[in-house]
Parts: structure tokens; C-alpha cells; sequence
């Protein structure tokens, strides 16, 4: 083939091809030319597996490599500004606004794909509605994936126990070897369920496996987990995931194919992923197991068209016989699969129940880890560095489609964030976790502040809430993943629970996120400065979780002093101030002193008008005769006004005296998630 453009008439279409010569797979020696012909040919088996289906594409712009030096590669959503006009898109909304996805109804859509190095074909297991929005899903899918040392045999193991199950629940099931490394399974549904509760149906099924052969089958992601097994991964059911496409080639070093096979050829020992040459000798042979789940939906039968209340109706025919597995020949499996022997029955390490609202549901409170004081000098060996953001830290549950947060201290603030928690947010694609992060407010120019945070942080009458949340909108960063499907998960290393936590956390919507972690100290705190933000928290990537604990493992180091204290006194302000807080008597813990309190000074600058009106109206209940501290100067105690130390504050100052006084305070504000006996010398 020439190396120079063509042009190539495909029905109406003319479309310009290049490079035709160009090695794709060199290990295979496989080219362009011949990738765009496999689709070109594959077409009429395809294209009826992705009708409807926003098509995400994994791209290899310089070919896939070698087994020894494989090349990146990159996932595109949005269809490319230079696409043809005339290829088919659907717009669906993301947190940066709407993306418009391609459509692959026609063999020219597929050649300019393959003409673009888009190699891999992803899709949803839904359709979109002939109005333009997203149906429900027509497949369910299960991803058979082998852990460490499992052959592909295994994994048909597994979908043989699967396929037994489905058929007792009267669906068919259609295995795929997926062309990397196992096996998808795919059933063909009715379409008058969600993906919520298909999502959950999956799992059930998944965990029902895995309690009758836990020697064979995991239903956790946790890689430390899978060794010996196989991960059955019932989590892409989820409606903004997607799945590699049948018939689609894969990145992978040889040209593999996500082939369908017969339940014959899964029952072979020497079961092996097939080649795209090999899976076009099959379909000029007629042969094409995914054809049956290749057509469209069917439409609802009457006995299907209403939604049921009840939860236990149908799926497919129904989640009731699901619950059963018909068929399947366990009365063990109704309890597990319904949920009554789901639970993981370890003890949670530094983890206490706790009763969430729905009935029996039992959830672990874990306290959060804290960080100890550091200097770039002592923190430069750990060598992992994240941002601190300012905001006050959160732990948050994610069980049974609802999200709840608890502050540091345990108090339940879900109602006061609903931007993060109402409506099932932020929606994970998976039943169960706890994870840690930062409720951070940002400023006008996209920085975090913690005195735009105070506007929300105290706020709990529902309108007042819902006034703020408009003018001071949040975000929860995350940084750690505590528990994960049952099992708890700070006995792993953090780069494990980080890895983790970003498979979990893809697509969440934009006010739930996960930053980017630095693994250079020095560069973390030179972008820190730069954006005139706190400072970082430098971590052993090695390390566990240590809840409630604070430890060297975890190290602040801030641009800017700051100090936790507890408010002990008042002194009326003057002139302008008159009427109002002229400034706040501070006090630290001392066990040391008979009051169990060390005065460290006042502060006088920093606060807002709505902050001394919130501070006016906290503290005037606390009026006490008696200070509840000592050795407060006669200067500053002269016209004091006491409370009772049981309020926390923060405030910014230069340093300390040689008598332990702060220097150049400035308030920063309250601190709500802290009690008093919590307050230590920060430096």
C-alpha cells in the first residue's frame, strides 16, 4: 500500500485515509491498513452491539507498542472538532458542560475511527431514547477479571457458575472473551429497570458468588485481594460507565478482539483470546454468538410497563427470582443475595458501628488520621505530597445510594452540605465506602478560603442552608478510602488505598473530586506558594491508616503560622467596635496548670461583621463571673467579659513570645470540628 493519502468511497461517504503501512501491533507486524479493514469487515457484527450507544474511544496516536514497551494511550469522549459532519452525536451533560458523543450507525463511522488510531471501542449498557435522553439498560455485564497467577480457564469457571444463575433468573447469557485478560458476560434485559438497580442486582449476584466459592471468586476491587482469584467486577453496570465493545479490537501487544464465544468453546482447557484474522474467519463462517442481545430492546409487556413499588419486582423476569436463583439449586443464595449474608464479618480495624437510619444497616464511623508538624527537611524522605486546602475535614459514607459526612468529631453535617449529599450525590459506582477528604469553599479567583467556609459551616435552618449554598457553593476534595465493599482497607498501604479511590471516584460529578498527588516535596510546596495556598501534607505512601491517631507518617508543613485556640474572654470594642467584640481572650491546654489552660493572648483583627454577629451570638450564652484560666495579663483582664472555654477558634499570627504569647495574631475563624481537649501547639 502507498504511504501517501487516499480516498476511499464507502456507500455515500468519501473519506481520506492515510498511512496505510504504518505498524499498528509490532509484534504482530499488524498495520493501519489492515486494522481499517478488520472494521470495515467486522461491520455488519458491530454495528448492531453499539446501535444507539455513545461511543467512547481509547486512541493510540504512535501505534500500541510492544509487550516490553508498550505506548500510551488516551480515552476520548467528545467527538473530535475535525469529525465529519455527517457522523451521528448525542450531547450528555458533564460538570463542564455538555459533551457531544459519536454514534457508530454506519461502516464509514467506523473506518474514520480506525482512520484516527481510535483502536478500542467503549460503550454503556444503555441505549439512547428516541427523544434524545438515556434509556435504561438493555445488558447486564460482568467483568471476569484474574487476579495475579489465574488463567483464562478460571475465569470460565466462573462464568459457568455465573451463566447457571442467570439462566435460573431466565435470563441467557453470552460470554466475551474480552481480548486482554478475561472474560465479560453479557444478558439481554427487558430495559424497564435502572442502572441503579441493575447496578445492585450485579452486586448481589457477585457477592452470592463469591460466598459459595470464596476460594475462586472476589467481588472487591482491592488488588491485594485478587491474588489466586477472580475479581468479578459487577460495577460497569453503572450508567456512566462503560465496557470495551464486542468485535472491538484492543490495545493490546497482539490484535486481540473482544470476542463472543459459544458456551462450548468456554468448556475448552485450552480456552484462548482470539485474533481479529480469527474472529473474521468466524464471521464469514456465519458464526455470531452475540447476535441474540444485537438487536433493539424489546418494548415492555404490559406486566412490565408500570413501575412496581415494590423493590423485590421484576428485573428480568424479576429481581424475586433473582433472589432464588432459580435454578441454581442453593437455598443459601436467597439470603445472600438479598443482603440478609452480604456482611463482611472481620472486625473493622480503629472502626465502631455505627446504626445508619436505614433499619439493621450497620455502618463503621472511623475517627480521621491527623498530621504531625513538620519542616521540608524532615518531611523530604516520605517523597508523596498533597496540597492542604484549607477547609475543615470530613468523613464520608457512602451505603445503599445515600451519602452522609461527619465532621472530625463525629457530628453528622450531612444536611448541611446537600449539594454533596442530596439526590444519592456523589452516586459511586459501587455499594459501599468510607472515605476522607477536605470540604474546601473557594474565593473569586479559585483559591480556597477558610473565612468564606465559616458562612456555611455553622448554618443549620434548611433556608439558610439552601441561601448559601448559592452564594458560598463547596467542594469535597478526597484524599484516602477507609473501607471499600465490606472490607476494611487501612491495614493497606496508602498508594493502595489511593489507587483504589481513583478507580471508585472516575466521572463523580464536579463537587466531589480527587486532586493530583506530587511525588516531589519541593515542587508541591513551590505550587502551593505560587497559588497562595495553606501549605501540604507530606505522606508515606507505604503507610496505614491510623484513625483518631496523629503520627510522623503524615506531616503538615503550612506558609503561614496558624494556631487552634480555645475562646476564655471577651473585651468590649471601642470607638468603632462600640457595642460589638473588640477582641477574644485565647487560652491552649495545659494539664500542667491548675486551670488546664495556658493563656496565650488576644486577637483583634481579622473578623468580618458577620463574623463578630455569629461570635456575639455564640458566645453570650457562655457568659460565666469567673475566668476559667490563669496568669491573664491586668491589662487584658481589666475589662474582660468570661465564657467558658467551649468554643475553638483559629488564627494566623508571626510567632511566640519567649512566655508563649502569640505574636501579630489574626483571626481566621471558628472551628466547629474541634473541641477544646482536641487544641495542641501546632509549632
Amino acid at each position: 500500500m502507498a504511504d501517501g493519502p487516499q480516498f476511499v468511497r464507502i456507500g455515500e461517504r468519501r473519506l481520506r485515509v492515510t498511512n496505510l503501512d504504518k505498524v499498528v501491533y509490532p509484534d504482530a507486524g499488524t498495520t493501519k491498513g489492515e486494522v481499517i479493514d478488520y472494521y470495515a469487515r467486522i461491520a455488519p457484527l458491530l454495528l448492531p452491539a453499539v446501535a444507539g450507544r455513545p461511543v467512547t474511544r481509547k486512541r493510540w496516536v504512535e501505534g500500541v507498542g510492544t509487550a516490553e514497551d508498550p505506548q500510551g494511550s488516551f480515552f476520548a469522549k467528545q467527538l473530535e472538532p475535525g469529525a465529519p459532519s455527517w457522523i451521528r452525536r448525542q450531547a450528555i451533560p458533564h460538570s463542564g458542560g455538555a459533551k457531544d458523543y459519536p454514534l457508530i450507525d454506519e461502516v464509514a463511522t467506523l473506518v474514520w475511527m480506525a482512520q484516527v488510531a481510535a483502536i478500542e471501542l467503549h460503550v454503556p449498557q444503555w441505549r439512547f431514547t428516541a427523544d434524545g435522553s438515556r434509556g435504561n439498560p438493555d445488558r447486564l455485564v460482568l467483568d471476569l477479571d484474574p487476579g495475579p497467577d489465574v488463567t483464562l480457564a478460571q475465569c470460565a469457571e466462573v462464568a459457568l457458575i455465573a451463566r447457571t444463575i442467570l439462566v435460573g433468573m431466565g435470563l441467557d447469557p453470552v460470554p466475551v472473551t474480552s481480548g486482554s485478560k478475561g472474560i465479560h458476560l453479557y444478558a439481554g434485559l427487558p430495559g424497564d429497570r435502572t442502572s441503579d438497580e441493575i447496578s445492585a442486582v450485579a452486586h448481589a449476584l457477585a457477592r452470592a458468588i463469591e460466598a459459595d466459592h470464596p476460594t475462586l471468586v472476589t467481588s472487591v476491587m482491592t488488588k491485594t485481594l485478587r491474588a489466586g482469584k477472580v475479581f468479578l467486577d459487577w460495577s460497569q453496570n453503572n450508567g456512566k460507565k462503560t465496557t470495551i465493545a464486542p468485535y472491538s479490537l484492543r490495545g493490546r501487544p497482539q490484535p486481540w478482539v473482544a470476542a463472543p464465544r459459544t458456551w462450548a468453546e468456554l468448556e475448552d482447557p485450552a480456552l484462548r483470546h482470539l485474533r481479529f484474522d480469527e474472529v473474521l474467519e468466524r464471521a464469514e463462517s456465519g458464526l455470531d454468538p452475540f447476535a441474540p442481545l444485537s438487536h433493539p430492546a424489546p418494548t415492555p409487556t404490559p406486566e412490565h410497563a408500570g413501575r412496581p413499588t415494590d423493590r423485590s419486582a421484576a428485573i428480568g423476569p424479576s429481581v424475586a427470582q433473582a433472589s432464588g436463583l432459580a435454578g441454581a439449586g442453593d437455598p443459601r443464595a436467597r439470603e445472600r443475595i438479598t443482603g440478609g449474608g452480604l456482611r463482611d464479618r472481620r472486625t473493622d480495624r480503629g472502626a465502631e458501628p455505627r446504626t445508619d437510619p436505614e433499619p439493621g444497616h450497620t455502618v463503621p464511623a472511623y475517627a480521621p488520621m491527623l498530621a504531625e508538624h513538620g519542616t521540608p527537611g524532615t518531611a523530604r524522605g516520605l517523597g508523596w505530597a498533597e496540597i492542604k486546602w484549607d477547609g475543615i475535614r470530613a468523613i464520608g459514607t457512602w451505603s445503599e445510594g445515600r451519602f452522609r459526612l461527619r465532621s472530625r468529631s463525629g457530628v453528622d453535617i450531612t444536611d448541611r452540605y446537600p449539594e454533596l449529599t442530596a439526590d444519592g450525590a456523589p452516586g459511586f459506582a459501587i455499594g459501599e465506602a468510607v472515605v476522607d477528604g477536605e470540604i474546601v469553599a473557594m474565593d473569586a479567583d479559585g483559591r480556597p478560603s477558610f473565612s468564606r467556609l465559616q458562612d456555611r459551616m455553622h448554618l443549620t435552618r434548611a433556608r439558610e442552608i439552601e441561601r448559601e449554598v448559592i452564594r458560598t457553593p463547596v467542594r469535597y476534595h478526597l484524599f484516602d478510602l477507609l473501607r471499600l465493599e465490606g472490607h476494611d482497607l487501612t491495614g493497606l498501604a496508602l498508594r493502595d488505598r489511593r489507587e483504589l479511590l481513583e478507580s471508585i471516584a472516575a466521572d463523580l460529578p464536579a463537587p466531589v473530586l480527587v486532586p493530583p498527588v506530587f511525588d516531589d516535596v519541593e515542587a508541591a510546596l513551590a505550587t502551593s506558594a505560587a497559588l497562595d495556598l495553606e501549605g501540604v501534607v507530606v505522606k508515606d505512601p507505604a503507610s496505614g491508616y491510623a484513625p483518631g491517631a496523629r503520627t510522623p507518617h503524615w506531616l503538615k508543613i503550612k506558609h503561614t503560622k496558624t494556631q487552634e485556640v480555645v475562646i476564655v474572654g471577651i473585651r468590649p470594642g471601642k470607638g468603632d467596635r462600640g457595642g460589638r467584640i473588640g477582641s477574644l481572650l485565647l487560652a491552649i491546654p495545659d494539664t500542667r496548670l491548675p486551670s488546664g489552660l495556658r493563656y496565650v493572648g488576644r486577637v483583634g483583627t481579622g473578623f468580618t461583621d458577620r463574623a463578630l454577629k455569629d461570635l456575639s451570638a455564640r458566645l453570650d450564652p457562655l457568659r460565666v463571673i469567673a475566668p476559667a484560666v490563669d496568669g491573664v495579663p491586668v491589662a487584658d483582664a481589666s475589662d474582660a467579659l468570661w465564657v467558658r472555654p467551649e468554643l475553638v477558634g483559629e488564627v494566623e499570627f508571626s510567632n511566640w513570645t519567649p512566655d508563649l504569647v502569640l505574636r501579630h495574631a489574626r483571626w481566621r475563624g471558628l472551628r466547629p470540628d474541634k473541641t477544646p481537649g482536641e487544641v495542641v501547639v501546632e509549632d
